[in-house]
């Protein structure tokens, strides 16, 4: 079947090798993990937008990696949760519902590291031009920067899945639990050359640009921080930095791991089980990190949740 030309728009995902015992387990696992992703960054954007003192530039774009995560989540848990429960043979995807998955995957994937770099930029200014923050992060900056970031991995994700539709397919089989760019123009038997080249140039230039801006700006923050030898000043760095780059590694780390294990077949399977939980552990720690390592979303959670407290008491 594989040798046959195909001319169906039905394809079949591989999906996670799950045994039939620690199904259900891992169902149920995935599904808690999921709830509470979807719960922990809608409530921080809509506690964000609702509380007007947390209309200041660094929790706008918070709420740009929130909503990215979401959509992450989205894109991915739900796919891989029927699939668990079903049969191997049962495992289908639609060509078209395919493409559209594996673009949002790597457009979660872009638009983590170019609002990372927004991000950065932004602690740059309120660290290395305080008097001037004001003035530089106003709304419309804050507006430009959020179009910037997704506009960007949208254009370079639209260019690479581009060139992978234009393919015609041979196969039917997805080796992956989930459609990506790779697992998708793999279905095809043309000339990949210029996948090749052009996810090789996305891949370096997305990667190079994120780590080299990001790398720049914390060496410039650092160097101000040591010539100012105020206490103030590297205290603020410290609470507002390390939330940031904190996620920022986290990222890179798994993105390295997905990437290596690539260079092993044999471990496909464990390669399969990282890039799940890259698009779910990821989404949950930044909802954590974001949510009580902050001061001031700390206490308007700690606040909401008072309140709440206080109203059931008097209802009772």
């Amino acid at each position: 079947m594989e040798n046959q030309t195909f001319s169906e728009d039905v394809l079949l995902l591989e999906g996670l090798k799950v045994t039939p015992q620690s199904s259900f387990p891992a169902f149920i696992l995935l599904l808690l993990t999921y709830i509470f992703i979807m719960v922990s960054n809608i409530g921080l954007v809509v506690l964000i937008f609702r509380d007007r003192s947390l209309h200041q530039p660094m929790y706008l774009l918070f709420c740009n990696m929130s909503i990215n995560d979401v959509l992450g989540a989205t894109t991915i848990v739900p796919h891989v949760l029927r699939d668990i429960l079903i049969a191997s043979a049962d495992r289908y995807i639609h060509y078209i519902e395919c493409v559209i998955q594996a673009f949002c995957v790597h457009l979660h994937a872009s638009t983590s590291h170019t609002v990372l770099m927004i991000m950065a930029f932004d602690r740059y200014v309120a660290i290395c031009n305080p008097l001037q923050y004001a003035t530089i992060m106003t709304n419309r900056m804050v507006l430009r920067l959020t179009v910037l970031a997704w506009g960007v991995a949208f254009v370079m994700v639209a260019i690479l899945l581009g060139l992978t539709i234009r393919l015609s397919l041979c196969r039917r089989m997805i080796l992956h639990p989930f459609c990506d760019n790779a697992s998708v123009f793999k279905l095809s038997c043309q000339s990949l050359l210029i996948n090749h080249i052009y996810g090789l140039s996305y891949t370096v230039l997305l990667l190079g640009s994120s780590i080299g801006s990001v790398a720049l700006t914390y060496l410039r923050i650092a160097t101000v921080c040591v010539s100012s030898k105020s206490r103030a000043l590297n205290s603020r760095a410290l609470q507002t930095c390390a939330t940031h780059l904190a996620v920022y590694i986290i990222l890179l780390v798994s993105g390295f791991i997905i990437v290596i294990l690539h260079r092993f077949p044999q471990l496909s399977d464990h390669r399969k089980v990282v890039a799940v939980m890259a698009h779910v552990a990821l989404p949950a720690l930044n909802a954590v990190i974001y949510g009580l390592q902050i001061k001031e979303v700390r206490q308007k959670i700690i606040a909401v949740f008072h309140i709440n407290k206080v109203s059931l008491m008097a209802v009772k």
